[in-house]
């Protein structure tokens, strides 16, 4: 009697993205080559990565793209960083300016061998990119937690970007397994200080969904976050980078995040984004100004 073979479990068809046709992805690439560039897109394998290059616009990734930590979820790499290169908010900047950007947005891997995490070089980023495109452009900000170095988040808050992002990332039972070298509490103490700071700095965070978390967990780390003076919320689904990464266990369906985005705006929050591919920077510019 012949076994029948196990059929592969598929992602479903929500997760099914088709890239687009035309567009600037080619000459989105080339200018980061050209300019020796990192962008969270390509060194995350972000799903949108297509959709946005073709749209001319991209996440820039600064300070390298070796990570100091190892998260289990994340597909930047993990080793030796390199030095900082001085010129790099200059070339950012630049970039921005050939792409026409109006709405920047900046990451950075995490930096624990940095005596402030890369704090200033996050704001003379932020500074490059003021001085140099014309008509105020708007800079986001997505910064690593600088190991509750509130010294660091003061520099970075001083250089006045238009939104400073800290991802929560997941909800407190499984930030030990998917956030190893990371803490819950502090993440959030981080946001709060933002406030602190600068009372009319605009907050955000994001979540990813599907490593097992229950619903009602995921409606008190959005509570949490809403207590903890956040203003914008992302809320996504995580996708497994490679077999060494965590696992999915749950796939949302868009009704789901339908759900979710209820469950924020119920709690409080004015701009929320909620889908499968939904990420930090994700329309980011669209999210700022709803």
């Amino acid at each position: 009697m012949e076994l029948k073979k196990k059929q592969k479990k598929g992602k479903p068809s929500w997760l099914k993205k088709s890239l687009p046709k035309g567009g600037n992805y080619q000459r989105v690439r080339s200018l980061l080559s050209t300019a020796g560039l990192h962008t969270v897109c390509q060194e995350a394998n972000c799903p949108n990565m297509f959709e946005c290059f073709s749209k001319n616009t991209s996440t820039f990734m600064i300070l390298g793209s070796e990570c100091t930590r190892n998260c289990r979820f994340c597909n930047v790499a993990y080793g030796t960083p390199i030095l900082v290169d001085p010129d790099e908010p200059m070339k950012v900047a630049r970039t921005a300016l050939d792409l026409r950007l109006k709405y920047v947005v900046v990451t950075s891997v995490t930096r624990d061998d940095l005596e402030d995490g890369g704090a200033s070089h996050f704001a003379e980023t932020i500074k490059a990119i003021k001085a140099t495109l014309p008509d105020d452009p708007k800079v986001e900000v997505l910064i690593p937690d600088f190991q509750g170095n509130i010294e660091a988040l003061k520099i970075v808050v001083a250089a006045k970007p238009d939104v400073l992002n800290h991802n929560i990332e997941t909800v407190p039972s499984l930030c030990p397994i998917a956030r190893p070298e990371a803490n819950y509490q502090q993440s959030l103490d981080l946001l709060q200080i933002v406030n602190t700071i600068d009372t009319s700095m605009p907050v955000k965070s994001g979540i990813m969904v599907g490593l097992g978390e229950t619903m009602e967990e995921l409606e008190q780390t959005l509570s949490d976050l809403y207590h903890h003076d956040c203003d914008i919320i992302t809320l996504g689904q995580y996708l497994q980078p490679t077999k060494a990464h965590l696992k999915v266990k749950k796939y949302y369906s868009p009704s789901e995040f339908k759900q979710l985005e209820k469950k924020a705006r119920k709690i409080g929050f004015k701009k929320v984004a909620a889908g499968p591919f939904v990420r930090s920077s994700y329309n980011a510019q669209d999210l700022f100004a709803s």
